[in-house]
């Protein structure tokens, strides 16, 4: 072998060590059929390249050159490659046992390829009758396998031809669930179609595909498909409307199209239906706008709408509370109860340690003294797990809550069919975006009583609106703030800090800055120096591997130890971390169904999904495939689901996520990397939503004048939305 000689080779994939799903970087292990190969390489041997949608069991012909890492040895980096079915008898049990096909595990793909050897494909494709001459293979298991292996033919050229624009195979395997034979046609004749209706396909990947199909760059579908685009962009960053003359300026731009065309593509959109237009120019998609038109209705309606409750003596009924919680409320606090009992429509916002679970406890107290039964609920099922323990009431998720059927796709709960509840309370209330908010306020009866509980100087909610301060700056419903931080003890240094941050000290005297070596682990939360990335990648890794497991008693080192970072990419990014931190605490696991998920794996769902009952910002853990190799079995706090593989593109490893997706979530221990580079993401919000997210511990790695960024950066970019004005 010649460092940087050239090279053909084909072989079998044996394994895939490390895949970035942004860049389809791929490092894996091959072993070489021979062709191309020097003799002393029939041994598996290191590729690395872009090499996207790779599964392990292909059989691939690869170009590129000799090289030599410095930890790994020898490797081709890989400069183009090409997918076959393998011919082998060998290459076709690996493909076969890989969990490509549903069906078939190792035992089964060993007895297949022992009883038909190298016709075993064309077995599969022509007379799939004959694998009943398999032992162990009924007419049940032989019909999954022939129905999945017609849908790994569709998959296979809708991969081939999608590879060249960085499309993995789970996203691929998407569209074909969504189009089964007809994904190839939709893929090559209507690609904008995909960007409108496959979650994951952006507009820049539909527009390359167009552009090599031959698609005109003025053609009407092109210039709408980037309109929604930027529309649809204006939303991913919080915002439910857009002035018109911004939509048509960077439409213009992304499409590089003249500006009257895109104006006559919005009036068009507007006279579709699909987008709605205001008097004074914004644009709205018809979704958002029939959302936050019902949000203010139901509020209104709730509002003023005869109470449900039996006769209550308030006043009474407070001091009977105050007697069963064995202390004195705090002004704030018995306002918030009463506030609670008399108003049909009330909010209580206040951060960790003000004292929102005394109220919550002592109103489910007395309405179940009263025989009611409050309905609770939130956005999260860390969150509805928090309020029952709280509580002592059983709360749920809002999805699970509102239910779902899937025959229709819609919430069984609505205006049709209301809720059974007398009192509904909503907790981390600032998680809610406006399509949430809309459905989970049509479903209150109107006799309920609504409570909205949560911390409006948290960030807005991940998905477009910001209802909880446009209900508060409404100034339509009574709003209790609470200040003043009761709880000492447990998470006192951390509910004391996030004071000081709101109210803008850069210096808090409840935490200790240190380097790693000095670190005090019996402290509440620590700042530790690391002002580069790269030590404070390697400062996060240390604490996550090394210190926390070992120093902090009682936790689940993997699950209830959890990072985060303000931004994606960069040195000490989150996928940095998630790439690295999958190696240091699973490196040793096995890939599942030919992904590049791991088994053990800590996961995020990144998409609700009705179907399944898990929703965006689910965190869990992989297990095993199912025997017929068709699912991934995913553990989601007790509950075990087995995800499809279609939908395996929908989960993200979490070892490390957002500040914004930690969101109505605590963890036993939180670590936060806070550095320069992340300044376009430090602000004020940002850094108190991170702090408070932890229960226990709280460490922080970077440079302390980023820390100060943030606290002195009160500006946070203001959403648009229509709301508070139609309260």
């Amino acid at each position: 072998m010649i460092d940087g000689g050239q090279v053909c080779a084909e072989g079998v994939v044996e394994k895939i060590i490390f895949f970035n799903d942004d860049t389809q970087f791929c490092i894996a292990q091959m072993r070489p059929s021979g062709r191309g190969m020097p003799s002393e390489y029939s041994s598996p041997i290191t590729i690395a390249g872009i090499l996207a949608g790779l599964q392990c069991g292909e059989t691939i012909s690869v170009k590129g050159k000799w090289t030599r890492h410095p930890s790994y040895g020898a490797r081709i980096s890989v400069e183009s490659f090409s997918t076959k079915l393998p011919s082998s008898v060998y290459g076709i049990v690996k493909f076969l046992g890989s969990g490509l096909i549903a069906g078939i595990g190792k035992k089964y793909a060993q007895a297949i390829v022992d009883r038909f050897g190298e016709d075993t494909l064309k077995i599969i494709d022509e007379n799939s009758g004959r694998l009943l001459e398999v032992e162990g293979i009924g007419k049940k298991r032989a019909r999954l396998i022939k129905k999945s292996w017609d849908e790994q033919r569709a998959l296979r050229d809708v991969v081939m031809f999608l590879r060249t624009y960085g499309v993995g195979v789970s996203m691929c395997a998407k569209i074909v669930k969504r189009y089964g034979d007809e994904a190839i046609k939709i893929v090559r004749m209507a690609p904008y179609t995909l960007c409108r209706e496959i979650s994951g396909i952006g507009f820049k990947t539909a527009d390359a595909i167009a552009v090599n199909s031959g698609v005109p760059n003025e053609s009407k579908q092109r210039i709408q498909a980037g309109v929604l685009h930027c529309i649809k962009e204006a939303e991913e960053k919080g915002d439910t409307c857009i002035p018109r003359a911004e939509l048509e300026h960077v439409s213009a731009q992304l499409l590089d199209v003249d500006k009257e065309k895109c104006s006559q593509a919005v009036a068009e959109l507007v006279e579709g239906g699909e987008l709605v237009a205001f008097r004074d120019g914004r644009i709205q998609r018809f979704a958002l706008n029939r959302a936050e038109r019902d949000i203010a209705e139901d509020l209104h309606r709730i509002f003023e709408s005869g109470s449900g409750l039996p006769p209550i003596k308030f006043e009474s009924a407070l001091c009977w509370a105050k007697d069963r919680a064995g202390f004195e409320f705090a002004p704030e606090q018995s306002e918030g109860v009463l506030f609670a009992l008399k108003s049909k429509v009330c909010v209580i916002t206040g951060g960790p340690g003000t004292g929102k679970t005394t109220i919550l406890k002592s109103l489910c107290d007395i309405l179940k003294a009263k025989k009611i039964t409050p309905v609770l609920a939130a956005p999260t099922g860390r969150a509805a797990q928090r309020m029952t323990e709280s509580s002592g009431v059983a709360a749920k998720t809002i999805h699970r809550l509102l239910g779902y059927d899937a025959s229709s796709k819609d919430f069984l709960h609505g205006r049709e069919n209301p809720l059974d509840a007398k009192f509904v309370v909503i907790d981390e209330a600032s998680m809610l975006d406006t399509k949430l908010a809309a459905a989970v306020f049509g479903a209150v009866p109107s006799e309920a009583h609504l409570l909205l509980v949560g911390d409006v100087n948290q960030l807005p909610s991940v998905g477009p609106g910001n209802v909880l301060k446009d209900i508060i700056s409404s100034a339509r419903f009574p709003v209790i703030r609470l200040n003043k931080i009761f709880r000492q003890g447990a998470r006192s240094d951390i509910a004391l800090c996030a004071r000081d941050i709101l109210e803008g000290r850069a210096k808090s005297g409840n935490m200790r800055v240190s380097k790693i070596s000095d670190v005090d682990y019996s402290r509440e939360l620590n700042f530790i120096e690391a002002a580069e990335p790269s030590e404070c990648l390697d400062v996060c890794v240390r604490l996550m591997r090394d210190e926390i497991p070992r120093r902090v008693r009682s936790i689940d080192p993997l699950m209830d130890v959890q990072l985060l970072a303000p931004m994606k990419k960069g040195t000490a990014g989150i996928a940095a971390f998630n790439s690295v931190l999958s190696q240091e605490l699973n490196g040793g696991a096995k890939s599942v169904l030919g992904s590049s998920l791991r088994e053990a794996d800590k996961v995020m769902q990144t998409r609700n999904n009705y179907e399944l009952d898990i929703f965006n910002g689910d965190i869990g853990r992989v297990g095993r495939p199912c025997a017929d190799n068709s699912a991934v079995g995913v553990k989601f706090d007790s509950r075990m689901v087995e995800v499809p593989r279609a939908d395996l593109s929908d989960l993200q490893p979490a070892y490390a996520i957002s500040v914004h997706k930690s969101q109505g979530s605590e963890f036993e221990v939180v670590v936060i990397a806070l550095l320069k580079q992340h300044f376009l993401m430090l602000q004020r919000n940002l850094l108190y939503t991170a702090i408070t997210r932890g229960r226990k511990k709280v460490f922080v790695v970077g440079d302390m004048a980023a820390w100060e960024m943030a606290v002195k950066n009160s500006k946070s970019l203001r959403r648009r939305t229509a709301l508070a004005e139609r309260l």
